[in-house]
């Protein structure tokens, strides 16, 4: 089997389609026997066009199942304000204000009621199906001896056991742990200026808005190949 891994989008659907379409056209032409497209969470905030992220994923994944969309944090985060509005949330202070904007809503954070206000509005104009999509992200995907999940493993437990908030959030216990993990661990959820290529896990996260790159990683056989888009 043929797999593609997608880092962090953050909003950057130039980015994302432009990979998606690369990513199809190389399908298409060298025709592997299977194939899946892993992307790794973190589509929403700081970039300009979540809306059109979620959009196009939701209609992809649903279309083809090859397509797997797991869950980040910041995924999690959009539905947690629209659960609980804060003004101190994930949301509403790392990059929330960028994903209302791309559905034409202006984040306020205060006073409460201006939030709360903002909040409903932007709740109701998201649609219902990217709604579902966010609600229904797994966390992990497996094949072979790899294994894919948003921010990493908490270090000497089973895979099978580990827990949701670190599977999206977690960084330095996982990150300076030099040891062997049951599977490569492939996941984003930490910038870097290039992929981290470690023994034991593979970071795809190369700032998407930060630094203007997606990172995408192939892994065929024992082959692993890295490629890269920019815009601009």
């Amino acid at each position: 089997m043929r797999i593609y891994a997608i880092g962090d989008i953050h909003g950057r659907f130039d980015l994302l389609s432009r990979m998606h379409e690369r990513i199809m056209t190389e399908v298409q032409q060298d025709r592997p026997a299977d194939w899946r497209i892993v992307y790794l969470g973190d589509y929403v905030d700081r970039g300009p066009e979540s809306n059109r992220v979620l959009e196009f994923l939701s209609t992809e994944s649903e279309v083809d199942p090859r397509i797997i969309t797991l869950a980040g944090n910041h995924d999690a985060g959009m539905l947690s304000f629209f659960n609980r509005p804060r003004s101190d949330g994930l949301f509403a202070l790392y990059g929330g204000d960028a994903t209302a904007r791309s559905y034409g809503v202006e984040l306020r954070l205060s006073p409460e009621e201006d939030l709360l206000a903002s909040a409903d509005k932007l709740q109701r104009v998201v649609p219902e199906k990217q709604l579902q999509f966010l609600r229904n992200l797994p966390l992990t995907a497996s094949f072979g001896d790899l294994f894919f999940c948003h921010a990493g493993i908490r270090p000497g437990v089973p895979l099978e056991e580990q827990k949701r908030s670190d599977l999206i959030w977690i960084r330095e216990e996982f990150h300076d742990y030099l040891g062997l993990h049951p599977k490569l661990i492939v996941h984003g959820h930490t910038p870097r200026l290039a992929p981290e290529i470690r023994p034991n896990r593979v970071n795809l996260d190369t700032g998407a808005v930060k630094f203007g790159v997606l990172s995408c990683m192939r892994f065929e056989d024992t082959q692993k190949n890295l490629i890269q888009v920019s815009v601009g």
